[in-house]
């Protein structure tokens, strides 16, 4: 269980740096790029956070990020609408790590503000979810 509850910290440690870089006001192509970044660690921690939730807590051993998400809406942490744009999230993901396009690039920024709520929700009923377990 610390293992779980140390990547939780984690996960919401990452989202706050995407947080914190998206109030910049006018960001340069520099501090988008740097957000781009911050989504990816980002995401790579909250999906592995949900990962061994599912396993130590649920019980159910999945592999994939898309694996996860379902699972995730199934146990209850994500709901429908959040499982619909979590599996878009996770396919932007996969665009910006193994690609890069300007354009690209500028149509996911746009979407990290919404994004990061997601992310910042996700962590938090895991994190709601082992507190519920522990009572």
């Amino acid at each position: 269980m610390e293992r779980l509850i140390q990547r939780i910290e984690t996960a919401s440690r990452a989202v706050s740096t995407l947080e914190v870089l998206l109030q910049v006001p006018t960001p340069n192509e520099v501090e988008r790029d740097a957000s781009l970044q911050r989504f990816e660690y980002s995401f790579e921690a909250t999906w592995k956070s949900a990962l061994h939730y599912l396993r130590d807590i649920e019980g159910i051993e999945v592999g994939s990020p898309k694996g996860v998400v379902r699972a995730c809406m199934q146990v209850g942490l994500l709901t429908p609408s959040e499982t619909s744009e979590a599996l878009e999230m996770v396919d932007d993901r996969n665009l910006t790590v193994h690609t890069y396009n300007e354009e690209l690039a500028k149509a996911i920024f746009t979407k990290l503000p919404r994004y990061a709520a997601l992310l910042r929700r996700w962590v938090r009923a895991i994190r709601d979810g082992i507190y519920a377990v522990e009572e």
